[in-house]
């Protein structure tokens, strides 16, 4: 089954949705976005589904970020899209079934903030990590509004102000995954747990998964979607997008 960018599969009581633009590294494209949104409504109201396996295509990358390529510099324009990507980041999060992400590249900006809303991540040993936002001017909302309570505060402000890039040996030091497997055993490792949660009482893992998740609360990720539209509007922004499209180094002020 296909929606949009992403295909849809079932294993047993899992289903495994993947990221389908490989040749653009799988990137948040508005194929992809909307391809994410219907296959976790098809996952979450099927019944036979009791745990999400998320994954990219390719060898290269799980999700490497926003498509920013059609931006537009106006009020309305970055509001739209500001609440819209992350309200659809933290869809994992609010899915009443276990989700795993297995990293199997590059989980870069948007990609990056998928993984870490997922309830566990098993990450290839070819994985990389990131946000870096901050080098065209912006900040990972989602991540901003998630990461002190994964890690802690200043590790949290390391990944974000930084835009440093974590390998997966890195980030599971951080805490920030569950473990590192060899890339051809990846998908093997993910429906291993996948197939361990779903033989668990169900009642007992949606409970667990929203006593868990109750604690991060809303008001992080309200201040995320305050602070963005103006980020998205200021001219150091414009000139780090810019210089993104053009591929050359930003000049900031």
């Amino acid at each position: 089954m296909r929606f949009d960018s992403v295909n849809y599969e079932t294993q047993g009581s899992t289903a495994i949705i993947t990221f389908d633009e490989p040749d653009k590294l799988n990137a948040l494209s508005k194929g992809i976005l909307s391809g994410f949104c219907k296959a976790l409504d098809q996952a979450r109201d099927d019944d036979n589904i009791r745990v999400i396996v998320l994954t990219g295509a390719g060898e290269k990358s799980f999700c490497a970020g926003a498509d920013i390529s059609g931006f537009e510099f106006t009020p309305t324009y970055a509001k739209n899209f500001i609440d819209k990507v992350l309200d659809i980041l933290a869809l994992p999060e609010q899915i009443n079934k276990p989700v795993i992400a297995a990293v199997n590249g590059y989980a870069f900006g948007g990609g990056f903030e998928i993984s870490i809303a997922c309830d566990f991540i098993i990450a290839s040993e070819r994985a990389v990590f990131s946000v870096p936002e901050i080098q065209l001017g912006l900040l990972p909302g989602f991540a901003i509004a998630r990461l002190n309570k994964l890690i802690g505060r200043q590790q949290a402000k390391y990944i974000s102000m930084t835009g440093v890039k974590l390998s997966p040996e890195e980030a599971k030091d951080m805490g920030l995954i569950l473990k590192v497997v060899p890339h051809d055993q990846l998908l093997q490792e993910a429906f291993a747990l996948a197939d361990e949660l779903a033989s668990k009482p169900q009642m007992a893992i949606r409970y667990a998964k929203s006593i868990y998740n109750r604690e991060l609360g809303g008001d992080d990720l309200t201040y995320a979607k305050d602070a963005m539209p103006f980020l998205l509007l200021d001219e150091d922004t414009k000139e780090g997008i810019t210089a993104f499209r053009e591929k050359r180094k930003p000049v900031f002020k």
